[in-house]
């Protein structure tokens, strides 16, 4: 398999979904109430040219087991 940026971009966030379903299935877990525990980021950037009017938002949940997932993802890029 040919490695290239989108096939990176690809698996991190293959990487970030896969862990992020096993935190939701995880959430039920009392003793892994720490891995599960969500922090959120955003960003949003705005702009009004008067010619053009953009506003978008970003927002990623993070937990530990994304944050595993995607470290998971990368390992297996670098292998391929």
């Amino acid at each position: 398999m040919k490695k290239n940026n989108l096939t990176l971009i690809i698996m991190l966030l293959l990487g970030l979904v896969a862990g992020a379903l096993v935190g939701q299935l995880l959430s039920s877990v009392p003793g892994a109430s720490f891995l599960t525990k969500s922090v959120g980021l955003s960003w949003q950037p705005k702009a009004d040219l008067l010619v053009i009017k953009y506003d978008l938002e970003l927002e990623v949940k993070l937990n530990i087991i994304s944050i595993a997932g995607l470290a998971a993802a990368f390992w297996i890029y670098r292998k391929l």
